[in-house]
């Protein structure tokens, strides 16, 4: 038996509570694992309290990600005691996920974790983190540099924001961080930020071509403000769009893409190969330790998670939550 927060559906709605689940009730997988650590994300939030289509099957164990250690595997790349973390691959939506002590996934969704990394490190980034790598990694591919002029990075407060600020402080950009907790300035600047704007600039109807002011954006946010992004980016600069928490609409023009040749990158953090996932891994555990980490995340029990999960709707919860499967 191993304990799990489940979400569950009935003609009354959706309802997320703990229980005690049996081995045999895991879904079909070739490696199963005894988790330690997952995380609560805007997606593990919006399943657990039923305000987002996030859950394709009930009942469903949410939590699109975790680590741990490797019970038992049918895996040829995976053996009993390896160190693994999984990010995406539909888990916490159509595969049960990481909100439990156990999961039964393919081993081809998995990655080893780096030598340097602890169960809990590697959940202090979370899938936030590795989305952030992912965003950082598409735009030194697109050829943006330091030298190009400073790098916005909208929902500063956030998971992905946190960590953005962070990655591209240590890769020597000047940030810009945007956020509407202007009170949060000071834990802001400590995880590298050099510009606080407030976000409100940024999140109602604006011109579809304003002054250039920055290079380069990583944008969580959508709608308003990733068109008000992309309309001051600066000519030949990229805006990597991992994220919709102000919605999912684009009421944009093609003004800055073509008469500034500005390139809007979509970040899809689910199904990258594993390539991908070996080196954003790889970068992760070289740019950031664990005491940098530890500014910017906190972590609770399984038994907190549903309380929590409303807090961070309404945006009080500021940076990454680590739930600790065995609290």
């Amino acid at each position: 038996m191993f304990k799990a927060l489940l979400v569950e559906k009935d003609e009354h709605g959706c309802q997320a509570n703990i229980r005690e689940l049996a081995e045999s009730s895991l879904p079909e997988g070739d490696v199963t694992v005894d988790i330690e650590y997952s995380t609560l994300n805007y997606k593990d939030a919006l399943a657990i309290t039923g305000k987002g289509s996030i859950v394709r099957a009930f009942p469903m164990v949410p939590g699109i990600d975790f680590s741990g250690l490797v019970q038992s595997s049918n895996h040829r790349d995976f053996k009993p005691g390896d160190r693994v973390v999984l990010n995406g691959w539909g888990v916490g939506e159509q595969h049960w996920g990481g909100l439990g002590q156990k999961a039964k996934v393919r081993g081809d969704w998995l990655v080893h974790l780096p030598a340097s990394i602890t169960s809990r490190q590697a959940m202090m980034i979370g899938t936030a983190g590795y989305t952030a790598m992912l965003s950082v990694m598409a735009l030194e591919r697109y050829g943006i540099t330091p030298g190009n002029g400073d790098v916005l990075v909208t929902g500063a407060n956030g998971g992905v924001g946190s960590i953005a600020i962070m990655l591209l402080k240590k890769l020597g950009y000047r940030v810009i961080a945007a956020t509407g907790r202007l009170n949060e300035t000071s834990h802001l600047e400590k995880l590298g930020a050099a510009e606080i704007i407030d976000r409100a600039l940024l999140s109602q109807p604006g011109k579809p071509l304003q002054r250039e002011r920055w290079a380069a954006a990583i944008d969580s946010v959508g709608s308003h403000t990733l068109a008000n992004v992309c309309a001051a980016t600066k000519a030949d600069g990229a805006v990597a769009a991992c994220g919709m928490a102000q919605g999912l609409d684009f009421p944009a023009s093609v003004a800055s893409f073509i008469l500034r040749g500005v390139a809007l990158l979509g970040i899809n953090s689910v199904t990258r190969p594993k390539s991908q996932r070996i080196e954003a891994w790889g970068r992760l555990s070289t740019l950031l330790t664990e005491s940098e980490l530890e500014i910017m995340a906190s972590t609770i029990g399984l038994n907190e998670v549903v309380a929590t999960a409303g807090k961070l709707l309404d945006g009080q919860v500021r940076g990454r939550v680590v739930v600790d499967l065995n609290a």
